[in-house]
């Protein structure tokens, strides 16, 4: 990965692409974009909340260099993500006649970018995609390092592919139509890039988090740039999630089985399970006596300043078990030989995987945490 100036550069072969970050971007993106295209023909995938506010610019900066778009507008939600709509998507988009050389563009957030690179993944045996992320956890996470996929009734994006876009295009102003809550919920994964390897990272959101929140621009484009750096890192290191990175799963396996009970209906945004799943990987490697008390403090201490959920209150937990739980975990993409690969900590910036969880220590701190949520 190298950087210079608003790009970063994913080094990964003949799959290598930019990452372009900055404020106006969506303007220039027939610049950006025409010279990556095979033929003249795009089909841009996006939602019912983007597409009334950024699809015509985007369809009109194309059109203006002689670009055919087509669009497909799927619902808003993690729901989304089924089978049954992943099979409409592929059935609409070869209603438009594409060809090989035909590129797929997906203008929305984390769940329009992971379904469009998952049919860019499948249809006609694979053909581009360009990722257009307009919410903070996609600018910063899921539209980096190419992995795309759906929900499954066993868990979530259990079925998908590794394919890498041609190009990750941020334009920052995007965040500026995004609801509060959707921001918070990506800023949780800006704070684990902090939490599994930079602790000065973290010192940094500590300080300048509510003002990146509350609209600087200049700090909301220098945290996407350092949070896309540090995932395109790991992802030049581990591109298939072989070994290092998985560590960009931390607070995710506790968070999907959240996920999982919440039913994907919206009640519990992925970025708040994570949030909320982060919290619960330090108390507990706290509790093991892995990590100090006062790092799990600090971590609840600076979500908690933010409004950003950590813990269970609020959830429709009150049947919830420790074995119920620890069943969704088991459906983790990480589970190996039968045993799930945790991210712990032991310290902040200081993430490693482990193997080895007992299953009696994991039921232990979660039979308390259920229990402190009940009171």
């Amino acid at each position: 990965m190298t950087l210079e100036q608003n790009t970063l550069h994913v080094d990964l072969g003949e799959r290598s692409y930019d990452i372009l970050a900055g404020a106006g971007l969506l303007a220039e993106a027939g610049k950006h974009i025409k010279p990556l295209l095979n033929n003249n023909q795009v089909v841009i995938v996006t939602d019912e909340n983007v597409a009334p506010i950024y699809l015509q610019p985007l369809q009109s900066v194309l059109e203006a260099e002689g670009v055919t778009c087509h669009a497909v507008t799927l619902k808003a939600g993690e729901a989304t993500k089924s089978i049954a709509n992943f099979g409409q998507l592929l059935e609409d988009i070869l209603a438009f006649g594409i060809e090989r050389g035909t590129t797929l563009i997906a203008l929305g957030g984390g769940v329009i970018g992971d379904i469009t690179g998952f049919a860019a993944a499948s249809l006609l045996r694979g053909i581009d995609f360009i990722q257009v992320p307009t919410t903070l956890l996609s600018q910063v996470d899921s539209s980096v390092g190419g992995k795309t996929g759906i929900n499954a009734k066993a868990g979530k994006n259990l079925i998908g592919a590794f394919h890498q876009p041609r190009l990750v295009l941020i334009d920052t102003e995007t965040l500026n139509s995004l609801p509060k809550r959707e921001l918070l919920a990506g800023y949780a994964e800006v704070v684990k890039y902090g939490l599994i390897g930079d602790d000065a990272f973290f010192t940094w959101l500590e300080e300048k988090g509510a003002d990146l929140v509350a609209g600087d621009q200049d700090l909301r484009r220098e945290a996407i740039l350092k949070s896309c750096a540090a995932k395109a890192d790991v992802v030049a290191q581990d591109e298939k999630e072989g070994g290092v990175r998985a560590l960009l799963n931390l607070g995710h396996t506790f968070g999907h089985a959240l996920e999982k009970e919440c039913g994907y209906d919206g009640d519990l945004l992925h970025g708040e399970a994570v949030s909320i799943g982060m919290v619960m990987a330090y108390e507990f490697c706290a509790r093991q006596g892995i990590c100090p008390t006062a790092d799990a403090d600090r971590l609840k201490a600076h979500l908690t300043a933010l409004e950003m959920p950590v813990d269970l209150r609020g959830l429709p937990c009150q049947d919830w078990t420790a074995e119920l739980l620890m069943k969704h975990m088991m459906k983790d993409k990480k589970v190996k030989d039968g045993k799930v690969t945790f991210v712990l900590v032991r310290a902040i910036g200081e993430a490693y995987l482990d193997r080895n969880v007992a299953d009696t220590d994991l039921k232990t701190y979660l039979d308390d945490l259920l229990d402190r949520s009940r009171r």
